[in-house]
């Protein structure tokens, strides 16, 4: 009778250890990271001239400094998804150095990434995906001239985490996304806006 009192004491040991082994690596491979980034947006103002080709005034777009949050979800220790995600950002247009206005765009971007090293402290990893903005309070030329509400685009992405424990990292990234835009006057296409920004962001991340 001890002596299966005591086999089953060892089982249920070897059960219990097994388990809390077992969690504490659930623990430590959860698949969602998060991150929040402050981004300097640099816009690459390649718009079309107004009026078309042979005209001299172009549009350009001013830069921005934004908050940037992404969540990211591991479907392998390598392969991970990426939602990013800011608020609606106000841009100044200029036609040839004047300002003309304003308008504010909503840029979340899908992206698949690929991580080279995930179990270095220091993991680089790039990424590719689409981008969806839609452009909102346009306000150019007091009223004259409007902007398309959608551009659909590529995005792709190279970073890098340095893990300073478990959970948190640093981050470093990188990104440079399509956002174009036909400008309408009078109901007529007078020129393309390319904002096609670089943004560059560094931030903090937790994996849970």
């Amino acid at each position: 009778m001890s002596k299966t009192k005591a086999i089953a004491a060892a089982v249920l040991a070897t059960l219990s250890l097994t388990g809390v082994a077992m969690g504490s690596a659930a623990a430590q491979e959860s698949p969602w990271l998060v991150r929040v980034r402050a981004v300097h947006l640099n816009t690459a103002d390649k718009s079309d001239p107004v009026g078309g080709a042979g005209a001299s005034d172009r549009l350009t777009v001013s830069n921005e400094t934004i908050p940037e949050f992404d969540v990211s979800y591991f479907f392998t220790p390598n392969l991970a998804a990426e939602l990013v995600l800011t608020y609606p950002q106000k841009h100044d247009v200029y036609l040839d150095g004047t300002n003309i206005g304003t308008f504010k765009h909503l840029p979340p971007s899908l992206l698949v990434q690929y991580h080279f090293t995930p179990d270095a402290p220091l993991k680089p990893y790039v990424g590719a995906g689409v981008n969806y903005t839609t452009m909102s309070k346009v306000r150019l030329l007091n009223g004259a001239a409007s902007l398309e509400h959608d551009s659909v685009g590529l995005v792709l992405q190279a970073g890098v985490d340095y893990a300073i424990d478990k959970q948190w990292s640093l981050n470093f990234d990188i990104k440079k996304a399509q956002i174009r835009s036909d400008v309408m006057i009078g109901g007529v296409k007078a020129s393309r806006v390319k904002v096609d920004p670089l943004m560059i962001g560094v931030g903090v991340g937790y994996r849970f």
